[in-house]
């Protein structure tokens, strides 16, 4: 293993952003997506503008290639290119081809993602979306469609975003199922359902794409057990398996742990897999995207508690999700800051699975406000980005294959729960929840940090001239 002090010449520096929460243009030839039928808080910001990104293209690549950033990974609105789950839309197809040229006229490598939490509604009205059988085949004609439509210029892919938390919102997938145990039974189904689709879509692209890469993307949960009492101990040994293992495993491996399997045969949780679907199972990722934002802290499950209110992917008989007294918290960051885990989750998944890696999100909410001269000081940001971004180097001096780094987001995106209240961007979208204005965008200090990283790849103190 070879032992480096900086980051390799060819590293891949990058932003990241997704469709449904950037691109608005619902007027133009977009399906009814599952993110639209989500219910809006009165007062927040919906998913028909968002961003406008579909108007503002050339203007966000240009301030792309001004940054200087190697790689763009941005997602499809599957309903965009699909309206209606079924036939495809030339207009949809045409505003891909568009961006991907001009990223590509400026010398920035696009990375799409195939699945980032959104799909036609019509595929959760006709079938429930990935509930059915019926989906995987939806997802790996869609799939397909874009290998052809984008593989002859396009070589950087990734399947499916966040598989724990695609399962987990009801009002997005589908599963609003009132029963919990009805709930958790559906959201393992789903998951596996993702699996075997984005089994079945890796093979086609072998087939349409032999000089291309594919990865999945995780969620990376970094678990710590709340004391050294041996049951909290394997409590987060038990969370690990649950939120995380569980889909790595099966998307790398093509099998769950012997004690995953076992915890859902136990519950009567174990999804319905057909024959037919083990000659997929060997398909498998070139690498895996990690999103990071944030550790999580675990102990031994007691009979009293309640996780009712927690996210169904941290409700589990097997632990519960505390607070950690030694990670500093903030208004939108509510699991804290933790840059050692970042550094810690990369070795965990690297000595599973040794696959190369690239981080895929990493970034820092905040209600950021724009200064009478028309500044936005985000210092807070820049603290938060250059913490990772050194547990990055720490990680890649120790000989580990760290690809490229990919922050959340290049430009303010609208958050599912927050609307524009809460902003990760480097660029500014200069608009309220009510009010979308023109949707000016205005650089960050943080825009003009991450371009001096850029430029030095990070090999000074990262950041500093």
């Amino acid at each position: 293993m070879e032992i480096k002090n900086k980051f390799p010449n060819h590293f891949l520096w990058g932003a990241s952003t997704s469709a449904f929460q950037v691109e608005g243009g619902f007027k133009e030839g977009r399906g009814i997506a599952n993110s639209d039928m989500r219910y809006v808080p009165s007062g927040l910001a919906d998913y028909k503008i968002a961003s406008d990104h579909y108007h503002h293209v050339k203007e966000d690549v240009h301030l792309m290639k001004e940054l200087g950033i190697k790689v763009y990974r941005f997602s499809f609105f599957w309903s965009r290119i699909m309206p209606d789950g079924e036939n495809v839309s030339e207009e949809g197809l045409r505003f891909y081809h568009e961006l991907i040229d001009e990223l590509i006229d400026n010398g920035i490598q696009p990375f799409p993602t195939l699945f980032h939490f959104e799909m036609p509604y019509a595929l959760i009205e006709k079938m429930g979306g990935f509930k059915s059988r019926q989906c995987v085949d939806a997802y790996e004609k869609y799939a397909r469609i874009c290998f052809k439509e984008f593989g002859h210029k396009v070589k950087l892919w990734a399947t499916i975003n966040e598989q724990m938390c695609a399962t987990a919102p009801g009002d997005m997938n589908g599963n609003t199922e009132k029963d919990p145990y009805l709930q958790q039974k559906n959201l393992y189904q789903m998951s596996y359902h993702m699996s075997l689709a984005e089994k079945k879509a890796i093979a086609a692209f072998r087939d349409i794409i032999p000089d291309g890469k594919i990865g999945h993307v995780v969620a990376m949960q970094v678990i710590y057990p709340a004391t050294s009492h041996p049951l909290d101990i394997q409590a987060a040994q038990n969370a690990q398996d649950q939120i995380q293992w569980s889909f790595l495993d099966f998307s790398i491996r093509g099998q769950y742990s012997s004690h995953f399997t076992t915890f859902l045969k136990k519950q009567n949780l174990y999804p319905i897999m057909e024959l037919e679907d083990q000659q997929y199972f060997n398909n498998k990722p070139d690498f895996i995207g990690v999103n990071y934002y944030a550790s999580c802290t675990v102990r031994a499950k007691k009979k009293d508690d309640d996780d009712s209110k927690m996210p169904p992917f941290y409700q589990s008989q097997q632990f519960m999700v505390v607070e950690n007294k030694y990670i500093q918290t903030t208004e939108w960051m509510h699991f804290g800051v933790d840059s050692e885990g970042l550094y810690t989750g990369l070795r965990e998944i690297y000595d599973r699975y040794q696959l190369p890696m690239i981080i895929t999100e990493n970034g820092m909410a905040y209600t950021d406000q724009v200064e009478k001269d028309g500044t936005i000081q985000d210092n807070y940001r820049i603290d938060y980005l250059k913490q990772h971004i050194e547990k990055c180097l720490q990680f890649v001096s120790e000989g580990y294959p760290l690809i490229g780094y990919c922050m959340w987001s290049f430009l303010d995106v609208v958050s599912s729960h927050e609307g524009f209240n809460k902003r990760y961007g480097l660029v500014y979208v200069d608009r309220t929840n009510d009010n979308p204005k023109s949707c000016k965008r205005i650089k960050k200090q943080s825009f003009y940090w991450y371009k001096d990283v850029i430029k030095n790849n990070g090999i000074e103190k990262v950041g500093e001239k």
